[in-house]
Parts: C-alpha cells; sequence; structure tokens
C-alpha cells in the first residue's frame, strides 16, 4: 500500500514514517509540509531517522496524492479538513488520528466519506479502543447509580483539552448510558458550583512535563469505587495503529470509519 505522511516532520509525523518502514504490506511514497519548513526538498527516510527512502518532502499534495492509496494525518483540525477534500478527490484512504476536532470539522469529514475511506478515531490504539468499549459495558451496566468522571494527562505542550481520547471515552459512556455527551458534559468545575448532577459526565484535564497520555475513567458509587485506566508510554503505537488502519480501510468501500470498525468491537 503507497502511503503519505502529513506533517511529515514534525514528532508525530517523523514517528508515523518509522512505522511505515518497519511495516510489511506498505510503503512511503510522499511526505507533505507546510510552506516554509526547512525540511521541504530534504529526503522524509533521512529526516525521520530511517536511511534513505528517496522520497522527497514537498509542500504541494495535489500529485503526491494522486500517487497514493492512503494518507496518515496527525496534523491539526484546518489542515485536516483540507486533506480530507484531497483525499476524496483522489478517492484515498485518509486516516485521522487529528484531535481537538470540532462539528464542523466533522461536517467536512463525513462529506469526504462519500468518496474517501475515513477512518478517524481519538486514538489509534487498541488498548485505548479496548478501554472504550468496558467503559461502554460499564456505564450500560452499572446505570446512574455510579457517577462517571474522566481524568487525563498530557504534556506541557498539547493544545486541546480535553484531549480526544477524553472524549472517546465520554462518548462511550454516553453511549452505554443512552444519552448525549454533548448535553450532559461537564468540562469545568470552579467557584460555588452547587452538587454534583445525577448522570452528567465530568471531565479534567491535567498538563505538565513529557506525558505521554494517562486516561482514566472513575465510576463513583455510594460505599464504592472502580477505575479504568489506560496509560500511554510511548507514541509509536497511535503510529502503529494508524498503519494498522489504512491497511485495513484499503479494500473497503467509501465511507466515514472507527478504530471500532478496524478492530471488529
Amino acid at each position: 500500500m503507497r502511503l503519505v505522511v502529513v506533517g511529515a516532520a514534525g514528532r508525530m509525523g517523523r514517528i508515523l514514517i518509522r512505522a511505515i518502514a518497519e511495516t510489511d504490506g506498505c510503503r512511503l511514497v510522499g511526505a507533505i509540509e507546510r510552506g516554509g519548513s526547512e525540511a521541504l526538498d530534504h529526503d522524509a527516510g533521512l529526516i525521520a531517522g530511517v536511511g534513505l527512502l528517496d522520497v522527497t518532502i514537498t509542500d504541494d499534495p495535489l500529485p503526491v496524492f494522486a500517487a497514493a492509496d492512503g494518507v496518515l494525518d496527525f496534523t491539526s483540525p484546518a489542515a485536516t479538513a483540507a486533506f480530507a477534500g484531497l483525499a476524496a478527490q483522489a478517492r484515498i484512504v485518509h486516516v485521522i488520528g487529528t484531535t481537538g476536532l470540532q462539528p464542523a470539522d466533522f461536517e467536512t469529514l463525513e462529506a469526504a466519506a462519500r468518496h474517501a475511506r475515513i477512518v478517524q478515531s481519538g486514538n489509534m490504539s487498541l488498548g485505548v479502543n479496548m478501554l472504550a468499549g468496558l467503559v461502554r459495558k460499564a456505564a450500560e451496566t452499572l446505570g446512574e447509580d455510579f457517577d462517571i468522571e474522566i481524568v487525563e494527562m498530557h504534556h506541557r505542550m498539547k493544545v486541546d483539552a480535553p484531549s480526544g481520547t477524553a472524549l472517546l471515552l465520554g462518548e462511550a459512556a454516553a453511549a452505554g448510558r443512552g444519552i448525549s455527551l454533548e448535553d450532559r458534559s461537564v468540562r469545568s468545575r470552579d467557584g460555588h458550583v452547587g452538587a454534583r448532577r445525577s448522570g452528567d459526565i465530568g471531565f479534567a484535564a491535567l498538563r505538565g512535563g513529557t506525558v505521554v497520555g494517562d486516561h482514566t475513567v472513575t465510576f463513583a458509587g455510594n460505599g464504592e469505587r472502580i477505575e479504568l485506566t489506560h496509560r500511554a508510554e510511548d507514541r509509536s503505537l497511535f503510529a502503529r495503529g494508524a498503519v494498522k488502519a489504512a491497511l485495513w480501510a484499503f479494500d473497503k468501500k467509501p465511507g466515514y470509519y472507527t478504530m471500532a470498525d478496524v478492530l471488529g468491537f
């Protein structure tokens, strides 16, 4: 499978390039960076530390997408929306690990999925998606007798909160309860906020150091507490999941998919 990495010179972009190089059944055929990047015109393999790949980093995605089978994208919401349109034109796979997406961005992705195979997730790891399945089941089984709180911690440079993974887990909890997360989500508490409303799903975001990603979903009942936790120790697990998603989507029909589809959950 011929794959392109966008944001190729960034931290995650380099990890994606290494993951492609280590995976049978795929190869890097394109690498994209923003205009003005110092990485332009350099070999993507050398930038990623895997040796010469004869793939030059460019800021022109059109010819690159046209010659590819899929694109791996952990960039920014605005860039992802633009790349989705190009993936739809090229009718290729677009794997999206970008976080901080807003409702308008999801509308753009849904439209692109009429022609592209979109695989989007707030987290590409097997463990997190398994955790989401457990959270949904627990929420469904325990009901509103147990309050749900989601706490996440990431490195000091992360710009969005709550994290995409925390929202993924919140959506799983809401689905288990049969409610809308948008209607029952509590993102902050400050001052005299009163007693907790039964059925709400609370979020807390911590930032500091170099933490890759810690997520804990707490179900707090009367006299007992259940905590489900996932700790990411290496960003390469997200890259491996993204490559797995691309290979899975290669022969699928155009549509909007998630990691739950990829993993068969």
